[in-house]
């Protein structure tokens, strides 16, 4: 909307170029892995899609027991309440994504199924905003200060029907590169704010979405919701630097251009780094878990162990430390889940 039509003669900046140029050639790279490492990306797609489903939802305050979300998103447990709802409703609208990309076309519809199936049918989900909202950012001991005035709730369904069409018409006409076409499409939804609540997590939808069907299958195995919370400060504050003048179609797109292709690059070095030095016959799962041990700097748990690869059960875990401890290349301090294991020597990958 706004963005796109800034974006008529827009010249990209020379850093977004190098960006989407690093982006292009890491994409080349990864194409590899399906072949080569099939193992290792099916037990990246269970995490990535464990990962996504808790960071969507967490970013947005929805939270769950951390016993309770590999079987909520897994489809082995009942949802109790309704954060439990919703994070199971978030895994059917990535499972639809995953499946029926191809044929899901950017339009204002698709964003309210997604709506729907994010928010688990709760009384308002795949509906349009009825009141206008507001972006606040809650201050402690401090009024609430409005950082953003969205689209109004009559002039949404027009908002969405010249975003949707002005993001495929940038694709058919090939006038933006298809990463920057993507960018804008967030940024504007986002600004429009089309639903009472779920935005953010629908934005995140609609980037996989999008990014697939430009090739760019990252998400699929490294989960850009759990980057985006990792560098949440960065994503709010290239979020407000964006927005100011939106409506006039005078921001600034380049700081969220940046952050969003820094994210899509992020993503692409993570599934190299897992997916890059994959060797048999060693279990992908063990892999994982070996690279997990690897990037602790200090002692840790098996919990700790068990958040960064929540794809992967808590027995392979125990059996993989108790493993390692016979071999001698893990020391153990204490009993029980949180026991701390320390490395004996400076890697696990000399074995």
């Amino acid at each position: 909307m706004m963005t796109f039509r800034m974006l008529q003669g827009w010249d990209t900046p020379t850093s977004a170029v190098w960006l989407m140029t690093d982006i292009a050639e890491s994409k080349g790279r990864t194409q590899l892995f399906a072949k080569q490492s099939p193992q290792i990306l099916k037990v990246l797609l269970e995490t990535a899609l464990i990962q996504s489903a808790e960071s969507s939802n967490r970013i947005e305050g929805v939270t769950v027991d951390p016993e309770r979300l590999r079987p909520l998103v897994k489809g082995c447990a009942r949802p109790r309440d309704r954060s439990e709802q919703e994070i199971q409703g978030y895994r059917r609208a990535l499972d639809l994504i995953h499946a029926k990309w191809p044929r899901l076309s950017i339009t204002p519809t698709t964003a309210r199924q997604l709506h729907r199936l994010a928010l688990n049918d709760a009384v308002d989900a795949g509906a349009w905003k009825k009141a206008d909202n507001e972006i606040v950012e809650l201050r402690p001991g401090e009024s609430p200060l409005i950082r953003f005035l969205p689209v109004s709730a009559v002039d949404t369904p027009r908002a969405m029907d010249e975003l949707c069409l002005s993001y495929r018409a940038a694709n058919e006409q090939r006038h933006l590169p298809p990463l920057l076409a993507v960018a804008a499409l967030v940024l504007d939804f986002l600004c429009i704010h089309p639903f009472r609540d779920g935005n953010g997590r629908v934005s995140r939808l609609l980037t996989l979405l999008a990014l697939y069907q430009h090739g760019h299958d990252v998400g699929r195995y490294i989960s850009t919701e759990r980057l985006v919370e990792d560098a949440k400060e960065d994503y709010y504050g290239a979020l407000g630097r964006s927005s100011q003048s939106w409506h006039e179609s005078r921001h600034d797109f380049v700081p969220w251009l940046t952050y969003f292709l820094t994210i899509v690059r992020r993503a692409y070095r993570e599934l190299e780094k897992r997916a890059g030095d994959v060797k048999a016959p060693r279990g992908a799962k063990t892999q994982l878990i070996e690279a997990a041990i690897d990037g602790f700097v200090a002692d840790f748990t098996l919990g700790e162990i068990e958040r960064q690869c929540p794809g992967v059960s808590r027995d392979m875990i125990r059996r993989v430390l108790r493993d390692l401890k016979n071999a001698g290349r893990l020391h153990c301090r204490g009993r029980g889940p949180g026991a701390r294991w320390s490395r004996r020597g400076n890697t696990l990958k000399k074995g």
